[in-house]
């Protein structure tokens, strides 16, 4: 055991005599000492639940003979911070997560490691810092929330953002709004769409870091607590076998993880995650395998937000596993072990559907012949960019530019009707370093969806979308603004063409006399964490990490 260097010979008698301290014995000392990382707060309902659940998977370690310590994460809440300045520490907070984790196991020499994950960047937040330690890990997710209720629906808060713009539209009144607003969030739980948290979740449970069955059962559902506690009990026998993530986080394990994103037409953002896992695992993977896996998967979940289904509907039809054996009968993924001790086949093999569903679909059947985004390259995205297709009808979209700044300015436009049918709306200056931390624009695109624009416009950025996103949107822009790419020199009514079939992203304009005197912003954030981030930060075409193999490219701009 690694952590025998911190508890075991005479010299280490201080560190037992503070261990000693918390209530623990010598019989517990001389057990495997188990990290349960936790990203529990009271600030959002999607980590709320996991003090509790976490007491349930330190029971189960305790059952298979470790002793566990449960130690806490900072959390962001996108819904919460979404549209303020605040959500520009969405992103940041994914590394803080994975730096916090792997500080706190690396300082304490922890055996083994149980994440326990919530909300939209604790997800992969953990599974980054489990690919670094590479010790004996198992992947929690705290669970969705149930949906809410409202004027006879089932309803998330992907109605509310969009409710506010039908308001400013007119549309709806304010007392709706209000009684929206106090319906949509029933309780504990992470967003009930295909958004961001229920993506990365599916992500994980296909990629194998997390047991099949596990993740997909509700936050306040009874059979959540049991779950938790055969995650205690599996980690240990990851680690009586010696299992470590890079024994079966490969690159296929990872290309059956971006098929499951492509498949339930899930957030945009499990491109960034998914490419920042790789990173730390040192796994070759590009966007041009995004979208190779992406254009062969159809999509055959019926989800929100695009469809008709929330993440307790997938349970109730049968949970992971029943997407597992679409896919799987359909040749579209490859067998991979997983930390159940089951390989990916296997668990598919043993799905329980349940008679008459409708979430799933089959692959005749299915929803689109290809999966929920496509990578587009161009004049406007050297580096390459993510375009939601999920949903969407549209293929090409053609029109003059909007250009903003910021993305308050664009929300002020479109709530004051100044954003018109046929223009391709511009945020820049939002990427990861010119935020900096590359906010979400769900403010905004559930404006222009509340006001009647969802099908009329396209709107374009450097930043990046919320998984509860729908309507022509492409994100990721890379190079961004701030380093110089080709979206910092866009202007009003430029013709831009987005051509998905083509993966075209293009602008109508020459480009080359507008760089001429270019020089990099001033930062806004000139000391603490958005300083530090700004400087160290990628591309987010390779998924916005912090730091970079030295194979990786470096950003280049205009030429």
């Amino acid at each position: 055991m690694q952590s025998d260097r911190i508890k075991k010979g005479l010299n280490r008698a201080p560190a037992r005599a503070m261990l000693k301290a918390t209530g623990l014995t010598d019989e517990d000392l001389a057990k495997p000492l188990v990290a349960v990382a936790n990203t529990w707060t009271e600030a959002g309902p999607c980590n709320f639940h996991l003090r509790d659940l976490a007491t349930h998977v330190k029971e189960g370690i305790r059952k298979a003979g470790g002793t566990p310590f449960e130690f806490n994460t900072i959390v962001v809440s996108d819904g919460i911070s979404m549209g303020t300045e605040a959500m520009k520490a969405s992103l940041v907070s994914r590394e803080v997560v994975a730096d916090s984790i792997e500080v706190a196991v690396r300082g304490h020499l922890f055996d083994a490691v149980v994440a326990v994950s919530g909300c939209d960047k604790t997800i992969p937040g953990a599974i980054m810092a489990l690919a670094r330690l590479d010790l004996p890990s198992v992947m929690l997710y705290g669970g969705s929330i149930m949906p809410g209720h409202f004027q006879g629906k089932d309803v998330t808060i992907q109605e509310v953002f969009e409710a506010v713009g039908a308001c400013a539209a007119g549309i709806m009144t304010e007392k709706d709004l209000r009684e929206l607003e106090n319906q949509a969030c029933p309780g504990a739980g992470a967003c009930g769409g295909q958004f961001t948290a229920n993506t990365m979740s599916t992500a994980a449970t296909f990629m194998g870091i997390s047991p099949m069955g596990a993740n997909e059962v509700p936050a306040t559902h009874p059979a959540k607590a049991a779950q938790a506690e055969l995650c205690g009990k599996l980690v240990m026998d990851l680690f009586e076998k010696n299992v470590r993530p890079s024994s079966f986080l490969t690159k296929a394990a990872l290309e059956n993880a971006i098929a499951s994103v492509a498949a339930t037409g899930g957030s945009t953002n499990a491109v960034l995650h998914i490419m920042a896992i790789a990173r730390e695992l040192g796994v070759d993977l590009e966007l041009a395998d995004f979208d190779r896996v992406s254009a062969k998967t159809p999509i055959i979940v019926d989800f929100k937000p695009w469809g008709r289904f929330v993440a307790n509907d997938l349970f109730e039809a049968g949970g992971m596993s029943v997407i597992a054996k679409r896919l799987k009968d359909a040749q579209l993924l490859t067998d991979s072990p997983t930390v159940s001790g089951k390989t990916l086949f296997q668990e598919a093999e043993a799905a329980n559907e349940t008679a008459g569903q409708m979430v799933v679909k089959t692959a005749s059947t299915a929803l689109s012949p290809r999966g929920g985004f496509a990578i587009l390259h161009g004049s406007l995205a050297p580096e390459g960019c993510v375009v939601k297709v999920a949903g969407n009808a549209k293929q090409f979209f053609s029109g003059p530019a909007c250009v903003f700044d910021e993305e308050d300015e664009a929300f002020k436009a479109v709530q004051a009707g100044k954003v018109k049918a046929g223009d391709v709306v511009v945020i820049r200056n939002v990427g990861p370093k010119g935020a900096p931390g590359m906010p979400e624009m769900l403010a905004v695109t559930g404006a222009l969806i509340g006001a009647g624009l969802g099908g009329a416009v396209a709107l374009i950025t450097d930043g990046r979308f919320s998984g509860a996103t729908h309507g022509f949107m492409v994100g990721h822009i890379s190079p961004e603004a701030a380093r110089g790419g080709p979206i910092a020199f866009v202007k009003d009514g430029d013709v831009i063409t987005i051509d998905v079939d083509n993966r075209v992203l293009n602008v109508d304009a020459d480009l080359a006399p507008r760089v001429s005197g270019w020089t990099e912003k001033e930062p806004l954030y000139k000391s603490g964490v958005f300083a530090k981030y700004a400087q160290l930060v990628s591309s987010a075409s390779d998924g916005a990490v912090t730091w970079l193999p030295k194979k990786s490219r470096v950003p280049t701009g205009v030429k």
